[in-house]
C-alpha cells in the first residue's frame, strides 16, 4: 500500500504552493475575486442539505437554527461582498497637507499574502466561513482549519472548498488542533492568523505567531450579562434572554451567560423564563426536534457540574449517554462559585438580583471583558447609563445576540475576549494592506527641503507645517 502523508505532513507543500500561487498575483483582480465568491456562493448551495445534515449529526442541531445561525448567515456575507467588493476596492484618494505639496495622497488596499483561519466546533460553518469571505474578498489565499470536534461538518466544510476553489487558493487541513495548529504556525510565516474559540487557546496561538511577528485576530468569549431593569416588559424579556440563552444549547459565544435582574421583578421573570422554555421545547426538552446537545462528554461534565452551585429553579434533568443538559435556570449561586467566574457554554442559566446600578457594574467587573452586553429597560436614561459603562465587545438593547446579524456593525471582543473587528467590510479591511501612496508632481519642485538651509526657508516651513 502507498504511503499517504498525515495532515502535518502535508502542511509544507501546501503553504509553499499557497505562497506561489499568490505570487503569480492571479487573484489580485476584481473578477478573480468576485467568481471566487460567486463559485463559494454555488458550491455552499450544492452541499447545503449534506452540511445540515452532518450539523445535526454532530451536534443534534435543529435544521432551522443550523440555517439560521451558520449556513443563512454565510450567504448573507457573500451577497454583501459581492454588491459592495468595487467600492471596497476602490482607491480612496485622501487630502494632502501644504507642507508636501504639490502631490496627491492616496491609499491602496492591497492583500496580504496568504492567511489562517483556525474555525471552533460551536458555529462550525458561520465562524470558518464568514472570515473566509473577507479575505477572499480582499484578495488572499487561504488555509482553514475547521474543528476536529465536529468531524462530520469538516468532511463536508472540505467538500464545499474543494468544489469552489482551486487548491492554491484555498486548502483545507483537518485534524486535531493540538497537533495541526502548532504545525501550521511554527513552519510557515502566514500574513495573518484568524482564530475563533477559547481564551486559554488563544493565547497560545498569539505566543506562537510572536516568534513571528505575525499580526492575530482573536475572537473568543467570556461571562456576556443580561441586564434586566425593572422598567420592562418582563414576559419579552425572558423569551428574548432565553432564546439567547438556549439557542446551540448555550454554546454560543455571544449567548446569555448570566442574567442579572431586578429584585422587585425577579420572581416574575423566573417564571417567564419558565413559560418561554416550555413555549420553545415543550413538556419534555430532551425529546424536542429544536433543542441542540453539547459537543461532548468533557463539555457535557463541566456544564452538569454548574447544576450543583446554585439553587435549580428550572429544568436540571441531564443525560451523558444523550449528551444532554436540560435548559435550566439556578439561583442563590455564590458569586465565588465556577459558574460565575466561568463562561458557562451550556444551557445553564444563573440568576442574581440587583438593587442599584453599581450592583451591576460590579458583578460584571467581577469577570471583566465580555463579548457582548443586554440591557433590557423601556428608560433611556437606564438603556445609556448601562451602554456607556459596561465594557464590552459589543451591546444589544431589549433583545439578545441581534448586534452579530448586522455586517454593517463592527463585531469583535476586548480586553480578553478578543481582538480586532470583523464582519462585512470591516473583514475585507482586516485581511488588507492599506498602503499610503503619494504621487509628487514632476513639473513643480520648489526646493524647500534641499539644503543649503536658510532662515528664510525655514520661516516658510514653519508656516507649512502650522
Amino acid at each position: 500500500m502507498q504511503y499517504q502523508p498525515t495532515p502535518a505532513e502535508r502542511i509544507p507543500l501546501i503553504t509553499a504552493a499557497m505562497r506561489a500561487f499568490h505570487n503569480t498575483g492571479v487573484t489580485r483582480p476584481q473578477a478573480y475575486r468576485r467568481q471566487a465568491l460567486t463559485a463559494l456562493r454555488d458550491s455552499l448551495r450544492k452541499h447545503e442539505e449534506e452540511l445540515l445534515a452532518a450539523m445535526h449529526v454532530d451536534m443534534r442541531k435543529p435544521r432551522f437554527e443550523a440555517y439560521m445561525s451558520d449556513v443563512g448567515l454565510v450567504h448573507a456575507e457573500i451577497a454583501h461582498a459581492l454588491r459592495d467588493l468595487d467600492e471596497w476596492m476602490r482607491v480612496e484618494h485622501v487630502p494632502t497637507p501644504v507642507s508636501i505639496q504639490p502631490a496627491s495622497s492616496a491609499v491602496h488596499r492591497e492583500p496580504l499574502g496568504v492567511v489562517l483561519i483556525i474555525a471552533p466546533w460551536n458555529y462550525p460553518a458561520l465562524l470558518l466561513l464568514s472570515p473566509l469571505i473577507g479575505a477572499i474578498a480582499a484578495g488572499n489565499c487561504a488555509v482553514v482549519k475547521p474543528s476536529h470536534e465536529t468531524p462530520n461538518t469538516a468532511v463536508v466544510l472540505e467538500r464545499i472548498l474543494a468544489d469552489a476553489f482551486v487548491p492554491g487558493h484555498v486548502a483545507v487541513v483537518n485534524g486535531p488542533g493540538g497537533t495541526i495548529g502548532p504545525a501550521l504556525i511554527e513552519h510557515f510565516r502566514f500574513d495573518h492568523i484568524f482564530f475563533t474559540g477559547s481564551s486559554a487557546v488563544g493565547a497560545k496561538i498569539m505566543a506562537m505567531a510572536a516568534h513571528t511577528l505575525t499580526p492575530v485576530t482573536l475572537e473568543m468569549g467570556g461571562k456576556s450579562p443580561a441586564v434586566v431593569d425593572h422598567k420592562v416588559n418582563v414576559r419579552q424579556a425572558a423569551t428574548r434572554v432565553a432564546w439567547s440563552k438556549y439557542l446551540n444549547a448555550g454554546q454560543t459565544c455571544i449567548a446569555t451567560d448570566h442574567a442579572l435582574v431586578h429584585q422587585s421583578v425577579l420572581e416574575e421573570f423566573v417564571e417567564e423564563l419558565g413559560r418561554a422554555i416550555h413555549r420553545f421545547y415543550g413538556d419534555d426538552p430532551q425529546r424536542s426536534p429544536h433543542f441542540a446537545r453539547l459537543v461532548n462528554a468533557k463539555r457535557f461534565a463541566v456544564v452538569k457540574a454548574y447544576l450543583a452551585e446554585g439553587r435549580v429553579r428550572i429544568g436540571g434533568p441531564s443525560d451523558e449517554d444523550d449528551l444532554y443538559v436540560a435548559p435550566t435556570v439556578l439561583t442563590d449561586m455564590a458569586l465565588d462559585s465556577m459558574c460565575m467566574r466561568e463562561e458557562i457554554f451550556g444551557p445553564v442559566l444563573p440568576v442574581l438580583p440587583w438593587n442599584e446600578r453599581e450592583e451591576v457594574l460590579d458583578a460584571v467587573r467581577r469577570v471583566p471583558f465580555p463579548l457582548a452586553a443586554y440591557v433590557f429597560s423601556t428608560d433611556k436614561g437606564v438603556q445609556e447609563y448601562f451602554t456607556q459603562r459596561i465594557h464590552a465587545g459589543g451591546m444589544c438593547i431589549n433583545h439578545g445576540m441581534l448586534q452579530f446579524g448586522n455586517p454593517q456593525l463592527p463585531f469583535g471582543g476586548v480586553g480578553t475576549s478578543g481582538m480586532g473587528r470583523y464582519h462585512g467590510k470591516r473583514t475585507f479591511d482586516l485581511f488588507s494592506h492599506h498602503k499610503g501612496v503619494v504621487t509628487a508632481s514632476t513639473i513643480i519642485d520648489h526646493g524647500l527641503q534641499y539644503p543649503p538651509y536658510s532662515k528664510g526657508k525655514l520661516r516658510v516651513l514653519r508656516w507649512a507645517l502650522g
